[in-house]
């Protein structure tokens, strides 16, 4: 046998006959670094305790994990009680975790041009915010927000507005907030790394936000990164947000094309990105201490096992 070309994920396909080809198992190259310990995550369930989660990842001998801090569809909460606090920073500290997540509500829109869901959209992030400090929790990941009436400029100027006032009324929050790139469904803001950049170029206090990445937005955004293509991927963070800038990455599969705007997860490697195409993100030495959330479907697995686990086992069988 030999050698026929390489795949586009760096995996050497030996020819066997004109009908039938074999990709080789991939090993790690020589002289090439070994990251342990990449930090990965899931979203997992706060029912009957906030602190459940944290179990809950012990559990999946998880790195960090990700939740709603309050029912997400909801516009009002009950502020936290030291009975949901105290258990959260006790396990949180028992366990490591340093770089927890939260996802902020989706009811949020900070980009809309009615003025009372822009306000209401604001009190409840000013929330959210408050939230994470009690409890800790570094990042909190958002969607930007939906322009609705066609105007892009002036929703990301609302969306920089709000982040403003947000900062205005919590001077010393040690929360950061993370805009989420999106699939681009609808009036959606955020599907380009140009909208991202742009917000965070015209804040007061650019030091208060980061980015979220999430991989099935990103793809049926239409950014391509599998295989050899996030070379160049990875520069254009680098020349629009900014590496430094990624505090969180959503690694899902797509169940969509690349550039359909359609978000919809898939399992890792069940869906048009591939397993391979995760590669580039899992062994960049930048993104190691990075928390990377699953946000794949909870369910059982074909061989009965919970799909996170079956999910982070192919995560890190490419590092």
């Amino acid at each position: 046998m030999q050698v026929s070309h390489v795949s586009p994920a760096g995996a050497p396909v030996w020819l066997i006959s004109s009908t039938q080809v074999v990709v080789a198992e991939w090993r790690r190259p020589m002289n090439t670094p070994y990251y342990p310990g990449n930090m990965f995550g899931s979203h997992l369930s706060i029912a009957s305790g906030l602190h459940n989660a944290l179990l809950k990842a012990e559990e999946l001998e998880l790195d960090t994990v990700q939740i709603f801090t309050k029912n997400q569809q909801q516009w009002r909460c009950k502020p936290l009680t030291a009975d949901e606090i105290d258990p959260w920073h006790t396990n949180a500290k028992r366990m490591g975790f340093k770089k927890t997540v939260s996802h902020g509500s989706y009811l949020i829109n900070l980009a809309s041009p009615v003025a009372e869901l822009w306000q209401k959209s604001l009190e409840l992030t000013v929330e959210e915010v408050r939230r994470c400090d009690a409890l800790g929790i570094p990042y909190l990941v958002m969607h930007p927000g939906a322009h609705i009436d066609g105007n892009e400029a002036r929703g990301l100027a609302c969306i920089s507005r709000a982040l403003d006032e947000v900062e205005q009324r919590l001077p010393d929050s040690t929360t950061t907030i993370c805009l989420e790139i999106t699939a681009g469904q609808g009036t959606c803001l955020g599907h380009r790394l140009e909208h991202l950049a742009e917000i965070i170029g015209t804040v007061r206090n650019p030091k208060r936000l980061g980015i979220c990445l999430d991989t099935a937005h990103l793809f049926t955004a239409g950014y391509d990164f599998r295989g050899r293509k996030y070379a160049a991927f990875r520069r254009l963070i680098g020349l629009t947000v900014g590496i430094k800038q990624i505090k969180v990455w959503h690694l899902n599969d797509s169940k969509r094309e690349l550039s359909s705007r359609v978000d919809r997860h898939d399992h890792i490697g069940q869906g048009h990105i591939g397993l391979r195409g995760f590669a580039g993100i899992v062994r960049d030495e930048a993104f190691v201490n990075v928390p990377k959330i699953l946000e794949t479907p909870k369910e059982t697995a074909p061989d009965g096992r919970d799909w996170d686990l079956v999910n982070l086992e192919h995560l890190r069988s490419l590092i």
